[in-house]
């Protein structure tokens, strides 16, 4: 993160806006989160259909929410288990800073830095459009990279432990965004992307 940066500074040149607005825990909330995560939460592996064939990942994710929210990605439909106590305190953390309401969140777990995620956009029929997606980062610092879908301009941030990041308006329309596989970092990472679905996907 630049020195110099506010959480008021947009990452992005154009076409949206992605704020950082770095660690919005503490170091002893963000640990005993990511514990309680990790021991708590069931995580499955993620299922995603590549070129017609059903896939396994090794990174792991779980899907919470609101009245069983749906939500299909890669391929895949997901329903939606009720909130823990803990990710009702996470979430009342992010809307606070996020200054937004959000109703669902998709949980990722990379076990290290071998594990990542292609270039993609998070624009799924089933989100509300142009709303607010918040990432809330816990365990191994990870650089986080955007890509201008026109320009091919390029955007790093690195996200720390506890750390908020903020994606709005038409930033899902002309950057897509990836979590590059970094084999030295040997930390586990749990990402959680707090978002506002559509209510009719129950």
């Amino acid at each position: 993160m630049d020195l110099f940066m506010t959480p008021d500074d947009n990452l992005l040149d154009r076409d949206g806006e992605a704020v950082y607005l770095g660690p919005v825990l503490s170091r002893p909330q963000a640990d005993a989160a990511l514990a309680q995560l990790l021991r708590e939460i069931d995580w499955q592996a993620d299922e995603v259909i590549m070129f017609g064939r059903r896939r396994l990942t090794r990174r792991k994710t779980a899907w919470h929410g609101e009245v069983a929210l749906a939500y299909t990605y890669a391929g895949v439909t997901r329903r939606a288990r009720p909130w823990t106590p803990l990710l009702r305190r996470l979430k009342a953390e992010v809307e606070a800073h996020a200054g937004c309401r959000f109703n669902a969140c998709l949980l990722n777990l990379y076990h290290d830095g071998s594990e990542g995620m292609s270039w993609h956009r998070d624009n799924e029929p089933d989100l509300e459009p142009g709303a607010a997606i918040a990432s809330l980062s816990l365990g191994a610092e990870r650089p986080f990279m955007f890509r201008h879908r026109e320009t091919d301009a390029r955007v790093e941030v690195l996200l720390e432990h506890g750390s908020l990041l903020v994606m709005k308006g038409a930033t899902q329309t002309f950057w897509q965004h990836a979590l590059p596989v970094r084999k030295r970092i040997e930390g586990v990472r749990v990402n959680l992307t707090f978002r506002c679905m559509r209510e009719s996907g129950h």
